[in-house]
């Protein structure tokens, strides 16, 4: 059965995904990608969302940590976070077709308050692979396949969307949602924390500060932070700042002053330093190296 759900699912994402690149659909919070050669490591930052591979393979390295995603096994992912991901498994005959379905919070939210999701427990990772369940692959397919109809987008998204995200929370990948919903526990203050740092990160980051924001003693966000997201705030912070960076001096043709100023750099020596560092090369080297390759997806 899962077989035959995947082959139907690789169809319909090759019908609507014709040549390699990331596509925006007429179903809201529904993306699909087509990559006909692997690739090197591209970063960004991966948003909430559950990824399903039809064919091909994934993988995403966050702080050292790999995780893999094929036929075999879904990615999801609960909150921001920067990422480097690459196609592992494609070729023209056989390109790596994926589908990424955003994840609602409100609705997320709705389901725990209905009583219909399992109680969270402890904290853990907001980024994980585990073995896909042939009903939530039976869900995801029926997802695609409404570009097919787009009469029935607007009646009957919303009600398959909702058994998308049920059958996630009620799967064993429901903890990294429910943790993130619950008002109660320390990850969902976690996130809150994570949504002011991706839209301040030029500022300047004081912990105690942020901390305080979000109702936590200082250690005891540092220690649920990285338990959550692998990474300290500051390195957090480090990795959006040039990610956006490399988005500018790539998208917007700013050289390397200028986008360390922008995205919150006082000094342009740590800004090269940190660059390098992260990236592998200088900044001027790493952009000109990028422009001559071909245009990687973020998903």
């Amino acid at each position: 059965m899962a077989t035959i759900d995947l082959e139907k699912l690789a169809a319909a994402v090759k019908r609507h995904a014709t040549a390699d690149g990331t596509y925006d659909t007429a179903v809201p919070g529904l993306l699909l990608f087509r990559a006909s050669a692997t690739s090197n490591h591209n970063t960004g930052v991966y948003e909430p969302a559950l990824c399903v591979v039809a064919q091909g393979a994934k993988e995403v390295l966050l702080a050292g940590e790999v995780y893999r995603y094929d036929p075999a096994h879904s990615l999801l992912v609960s909150v921001d976070l920067p990422v480097a991901s690459r196609v592992v498994d494609a070729s023209p005959g056989r390109p790596c077709l994926v589908v990424r379905v955003s994840i609602d919070s409100a609705m997320v939210g709705e389901l725990l308050a209905e009583g219909t999701a399992e109680p969270s427990g402890p904290p853990c990772r907001g980024i994980g692979a585990s073995p896909v369940d042939p009903r939530l692959l039976d869900a995801v397919t029926r997802f695609v396949a409404l570009l097919d109809h787009p009469r029935d987008i607007g009646p009957l998204a919303p009600l398959v969307l909702r058994e998308i995200t049920y059958r996630v929370l009620n799967g064993p990948q429901g903890a990294r949602l429910r943790q993130i919903a619950s008002a109660r526990a320390p990850a969902h203050r976690i996130a809150r924390a994570i949504r002011w740092l991706t839209d301040h990160f030029a500022e300047r980051l004081r912990i105690e500060s942020l901390a305080k924001r979000v109702g936590m003693s200082p250690s005891a966000f540092h220690l649920h932070f990285k338990g959550v997201t692998a990474l300290s705030p500051l390195q957090y912070q480090k990795r959006l700042r040039l990610q956006e960076a490399r988005r500018l001096m790539l998208g917007e043709g700013l050289d390397a002053g200028e986008a360390a100023f922008r995205v919150g750099y006082e000094s342009p020596s740590q800004f090269g330093r940190e660059y390098r560092r992260m990236f592998g090369a200088p900044p001027r080297r790493d952009v000109a190296a990028l422009k001559v390759e071909a245009p990687a997806a973020s998903f």
